[in-house]
């Protein structure tokens, strides 16, 4: 039983921190125009399949943005824009240089062939830094949509007016039972007694 209630607790923990996260993440990104951002990380949500298993399609993923964009080896996982102004988290399959900056041949974990544009130090955003949570990207993506916003608007305040109504009305009917009970009758004085 006792296991059971600590089971209860540590699951109701953990939707309420990925909850948090995804709704301060969303509020934080609109607030800003621009990407989720958490203590100078990006968040960004992962749509397709071509880096997994290590990154499952849904998950979000943190990257490091800034610093010195020729930084990068064979090997490195980057979050770059492509050609057509997508944003990508891909492995870097190969190095060249053009012009002094250098070019980098990308490649999901999960394709069989690299990608067929060179990414320039230019588009690149960020490192992937390793840390990633599954699923929750698709819980951000809809808190994203219209009825996403509307849903994170409507549904803590229907919560909280449920929880305010049930809390009264237990409040309430324990003061009417008390009400109803008969008040419990003096103890007789015992007539042995000597004063």
């Amino acid at each position: 039983m006792k296991l059971k209630k600590i089971v209860s607790h540590f699951v109701t923990g953990v939707l309420i921190v990925l909850f948090l996260i995804v709704a301060l993440s969303t509020v934080m990104s609109k607030a800003s125009g621009g990407a989720p951002e958490l203590l100078g990380y990006q968040i960004k949500i992962v749509l397709s399949g071509s880096m997994e298993p290590g990154i499952k399609t849904g998950s979000i993923v943190a990257i490091k943005p800034g610093g010195d964009m020729n930084r990068f080896a064979k090997g490195d996982v980057i979050t770059f824009k492509n050609s057509e102004d997508m944003i990508v988290t891909h492995r870097i399959f190969d190095v060249a240089e053009q012009d002094g900056q250098k070019l980098y041949t990308t490649k999901g974990d999960n394709n069989q062939t690299p990608d067929t544009t060179p990414i320039p130090s230019s588009r690149i955003i960020g490192k992937y830094t390793g840390f990633t949570i599954p699923y929750v990207g698709y819980g951000m993506n809809f808190a994203d949509s219209k009825k996403g916003s509307l849903l994170l608007l409507l549904v803590p305040g229907l919560l909280l007016l449920i929880y305010s109504v049930v809390t009264t009305w237990k409040a309430i009917s324990e003061l009417e039972q008390k009400k109803s009970q008969p008040a419990a009758p003096a103890a007789p004085s015992n007539p042995d007694a000597l004063s």
